[in-house]
């Protein structure tokens, strides 16, 4: 089975930070010794679109957020490493894009990691997955701690500008062979669809494209942390479900996943945290 996007992207992988986890927790089996997992995002340039992100990363904004309780629990318990030219803005200026030219950021899900830097880019429209929002648009500062959300790293006219991908793009079938059911066209010509894939986040999405160097590409978010899980079939230690929104829904997506990588092995499956795809170091720019 085959699932193809249908206009040809540009597509630059890129990280904003990372931060530190026992690699046990993420991976069973994995050393109890830390490990740094980028905090990954997609840089894409639509023939037509110009300009747009699947993510953001870390920025500064995170580590001001985080310097008082009850947020700081939120870096105490995930050790984040940051520089300023670590910046989603600053990596795109050195590429010659400047903030304005990013017409659009498609959000996986609302955790910290994802959404950092989004206040960098004033002019760009927001999409993302209804029910991502609605998990915790409503939170109190603990639970919204727990849940990985920090309220003030979205843009104050986040609602004005941002669509849900539900109410803004058709959703297109795939084949009835294959573990996906569909995506939402996202730009209306096949060339970004945006696929189900929750548990880790409530409504957690997933990018599949392909890009003008012929990659067919999932970006998958946080539906597995690694690829080497995925090729091992080896899930998170339990105690990662602290931070999930769903166990059950986290390992249906990563079963989905799994059958996928086995029914289309040439498509290139990109966790968001995975050092095979995203390199810690910001001047390290990965096309695929």
């Amino acid at each position: 089975m085959t699932i193809r996007s249908t206009v040809p992207v540009q597509l630059q992988l890129l990280s904003a930070g990372h931060c530190l986890h026992p690699e046990f927790v993420t991976i069973r089996g994995g050393s109890l010794r830390s490990a740094p997992y980028p905090a990954g995002f997609a840089c894409i340039r639509h023939p037509s679109h110009g300009w747009m992100l699947f993510d953001t990363g870390y920025s500064s904004r995170f580590i001001g957020q985080t310097a008082k309780l009850p947020y700081a629990l939120y870096r105490k318990i995930t050790p984040v490493v940051y520089r300023e030219e670590h910046a989603a803005v600053r990596q795109l200026a050195r590429l010659g894009i400047a903030a304005e030219d990013v017409g659009c950021v498609i959000l996986s899900h609302f955790h910290a990691d994802h959404i950092g830097g989004l206040r960098d880019f004033p002019a760009a429209r927001f999409f993302y997955p209804q029910e991502a929002y609605d998990a915790v648009r409503g939170l109190g500062p603990l639970r919204a701690t727990r849940a990985g959300f920090l309220r003030g790293l979205l843009p104050d006219d986040f609602d004005a500008r941002g669509t849900p991908i539900e109410s803004a793009a058709a959703w297109v079938p795939f084949p009835k062979v294959g573990p996906l059911p569909g995506g939402f066209d996202l730009l209306g010509d096949g060339s970004l669809l945006a696929v189900s894939l929750p548990g880790h986040a409530a409504g957690q999405i997933g990018l599949l494209l392909t890009t003008d160097l012929g990659t067919r590409c999932l970006l998958c978010a946080d539906a597995a942390w690694s690829s080497r899980a995925l090729r091992d079939n080896r899930l998170p230690h339990p105690i990662a479900g602290i931070v999930m929104h769903d166990r059950t829904a986290y390992g249906a997506s990563f079963e989905r996943l799994r059958q996928l990588q086995s029914m289309d092995p040439a498509l290139a499956i990109v966790p968001s945290h995975c050092r095979e795809w995203f390199n810690i170091d910001s001047r390290q720019v990965r096309r695929l």
